[in-house]
C-alpha cells in the first residue's frame, strides 16, 4: 500500500473501518501480561471479556498453600484456562444469604 493510498482511506474510511474504530473503548487491552504469584512465569495473552479482576495467578501446578491466605471476610474461588498454564485466584467479600 502506497502513502497516496493509505491518506486517501484514512480521509475517506470505509464502512467496515468506520465501524470497527468505533468498536475500539479503549477500555481494556488488546493484549496483557500474566504473571505467577509464585514463580514469576510470564506469558502475554488476549484477554478475554468475561475474566473477573484476578487478585492473584498462579500456574496450573502449583498447590493452593503456595498462595497467601485468604483475608478475613473473603472467600477465595479459582477459575481455570486463563492463558496457556494459569489458574486465576479471585478473593472477593463472602457472600451471606
Amino acid at each position: 500500500m502506497t502513502e497516496a493510498q493509505l491518506a486517501e482511506i484514512e480521509a475517506n474510511p470505509p464502512a467496515w473501518l468506520v465501524q470497527s474504530r468505533s468498536n475500539r473503548t479503549g477500555k481494556k487491552p488488546v493484549w496483557v501480561s500474566l504473571t505467577c504469584s509464585v514463580c514469576g512465569f510470564t506469558e502475554a495473552v488476549r484477554p478475554k471479556k468475561w475474566w473477573p479482576e484476578f487478585t492473584y495467578m498462579s500456574c496450573d501446578h502449583h498447590g493452593y498453600d503456595e498462595l497467601p491466605e485468604v483475608e478475613p471476610g473473603l472467600s477465595r474461588r479459582e477459575v481455570d484456562g486463563i492463558g496457556s498454564r494459569f489458574i486465576g485466584i479471585v478473593d472477593a467479600a463472602a457472600q451471606t444469604d
